[in-house]
């Protein structure tokens, strides 16, 4: 997860991050010129109507859906193939899966799509080749700012999406210690789960997973929720490489998961 999840977010991050930084930096001069938890889980409909892979396309998030976000058409390299991910404790794997926008159980069909939140220009000010290193890690970081998200929709025949959703709440609650997943032959130590709060559908969960980072004594943070509309869940893993950088915390991206889940429900 570490050298592939992390990398393959960061990277695009990066593309748009650093363009805009310097952009803005080096160019000073022309510039001077709803519903919360599981509780109703129990209480929906049995017979929902299971979405097909092109319905699933159709109610995916596409580019105007959600200002701010530039949102494509999710690559190979974005998401996890299940047999490439192991875990040293059994009863993460469905954490682990979910960290790599892998669809959890089996699902009918599923759709992907990257979400990229749009970075907020910085106003001119000193050029690269006139900051201290203090001012350049500074705005690194904040250009590195921005929240990438891989949303993920699955349609589930009988009660699987039921399952896949307690799959998911029984690893944050066995696994709040902390894993290890291997992908693709690297390792990530997930050194701590925590559940966070989210709301929408007839039931949702959210968890942020810290793990160690390449660099000694720093770590990266992950957060995935879950929300299910009937018989379809819409799964989303966020990172945010600047706010890890800077060791700071970020929001779960709800303006993504509002608006995703709002589709699905009128698709439904």
């Amino acid at each position: 997860m570490r050298s592939s999840l992390i990398r393959r977010t960061s990277v695009a991050a990066s593309a748009v991050s650093l363009a805009l930084l310097v952009s803005a930096c080096g160019g000073d001069k022309a510039a001077d010129g709803g519903k919360g938890g599981g509780d109703k889980g129990a209480a929906a409909a049995p017979a929902a109507k299971v979405l097909t892979a092109a319905e699933l396309e159709q109610a995916m998030l596409t580019q105007g859906d959600v200002p701010g976000h530039k949102i494509s058409p999710a690559k190979a390299g974005d998401v996890g193939k299940p047999g490439d991910v192991t875990v040293d404790k059994q009863e993460c794997l469905p954490l682990a899966h979910a960290s790599s926008s892998i669809a959890l159980g089996k699902p009918a069909a599923d759709a992907t799509r990257k979400v990229l939140e749009e970075a907020q220009k910085p106003s001119p000010g000193k050029s690269l080749a006139d900051m201290t290193e203090k001012e350049m890690e500074e705005a690194l970081t904040s250009a590195f700012a921005v929240t990438v998200t891989v949303d993920k929709l699955a349609a589930y025949e009988g009660k699987g999406a039921e399952e896949a959703v307690a799959s998911l709440r029984a690893a944050g609650t066995a696994c709040a210690g902390g894993f290890t997943v291997t992908q693709g032959g690297d390792q990530t130590k997930v050194l701590k789960v925590e559940e966070a709060k989210v709301s929408g559908g007839d039931e949702a969960g959210a968890w942020v997973l810290t793990a160690a980072a390449e660099e000694e004594g720093k770590t990266m943070t992950f957060k995935v929720a879950a929300v299910r509309q009937g018989s379809t869940v819409a799964t989303f893993m966020a990172m945010n490489i600047g706010a890890s950088m800077g060791g700071k915390d970020f929001p779960l991206p709800t303006a993504v998961i509002d608006a995703q889940v709002a589709k699905v429900a009128k698709a439904s």
